[in-house]
Formats: structure tokens, sequence, C-alpha cells
């Protein structure tokens, strides 16, 4: 059931997370496995399980995340630089389906990602 994921249940507050960002299209929260000193994960209250999935419906949607992700990185000192990773289907390691972008920052990034 798309409804029934641990993204849901932390939006539903059936799970708890460290919040750094909430308002009505959107949260986030510090990731319980981090990669790097600063990772959030940021969510749309709206359950879209995948990248693949997006419609122009969400474009407002998928905008205001990443006026999110830009005003939180100031909030937490990346201004050094920062990442952003949408992974999309398992093959390309998302792991909850519920569409999410990582906040990554805070150390030196590599490429190739992995």
């Amino acid at each position: 059931m798309m409804q029934d994921n641990i993204f849901q249940k932390i939006i539903d507050r059936k799970v708890p997370a460290t919040i750094v960002h909430e308002d009505d299209r959107c949260l986030a929260f510090n990731d319980v496995n981090p990669q790097a000193p600063v990772h959030v994960l940021i969510i749309p209250r709206k359950v879209i399980p995948t990248h693949a999935d997006i419609t122009d419906e969400d474009r407002d949607l998928l905008g205001h995340m990443h006026l999110v992700a830009a005003r939180l990185a100031r909030q937490l000192g990346l201004a050094d630089g920062y990442r952003l990773v949408l992974n999309c289907k398992e093959q390309a390691g998302q792991t909850v389906p519920h569409l999410h972008m990582h906040l990554l920052g805070g150390r030196a990034m590599t490429w190739p990602p992995g």
C-alpha cells in the first residue's frame, strides 16, 4: 500500500523524526543514517511513489521543494556547497516508495557518486 511507508508514518507522527522544516506541502527531517555531516530528507506530503510518477500537476510542489532545500542549505551553514540527490526506483538506490530529495553537505563530495 502506497500510504504505508516510513515517510508517511513520519508525516502522520506515527514514527519520530528530527524535523527541520514543515509546511503545508512538504516536510524535511534529518536522515537516521547520515552520509554527510548534514543529511536532510525533503519529502512532499503528497505521496508520489517515484520521480517517474510526477505529473504536470506536481510542477509547483517540486519547485517548492527546491526552494525549501536552498533555504535549509543556507540555514544549515552550507555556503561552501551542497548536493541534492533524488533517486528513482530501486536500481538507482530508492528504498522508500515516496519521492524524496536528499540534501547533503558539510564535507567535500566526490564524482561520480557511485
